[in-house]
């Protein structure tokens, strides 16, 4: 197992290798570039490897609007089931949601 985080893990040396298992446990509302970021994440994948990400899901445009999560001024990018199957089929794979947080992708 390896860490890696831009602030507190800023160790590149893990950026060269490939994995079985990637997990962004509360990052991606964190990305500016999150296009950029996900896919050099997926380019880290094994071919088998599984990118697991976990992040509050946006509902409804309505549950939106009082969400508590989006007034963190940290979060910045947001998510839904649908973007989620919108990078599946981006990256030519499936989706699974196994908890009400996490979403898994598996690379072909």
């Amino acid at each position: 197992m390896k860490n890696y985080d831009i602030f507190y893990a800023n160790d590149s040396q893990v950026l060269n290798h490939e994995y079985d298992f990637i997990t962004a446990s509360e990052v991606v509302e964190h990305l500016h570039q999150p296009k950029e970021e996900l896919d050099r994440l997926w380019s880290y994948l094994k071919p088998g490897g599984i990118l697991g990400i976990m992040t509050k899901r946006v509902i409804d445009q309505e549950a939106f609007s009082r969400w508590h999560y989006k007034n963190d001024p940290t979060h910045v990018c947001f998510f839904s089931v649908e973007t989620f199957h919108w990078l599946a089929d981006y990256w030519g794979t499936g989706a699974s949601f196994p908890a009400s947080d996490v979403v898994l992708f598996t690379k072909s």
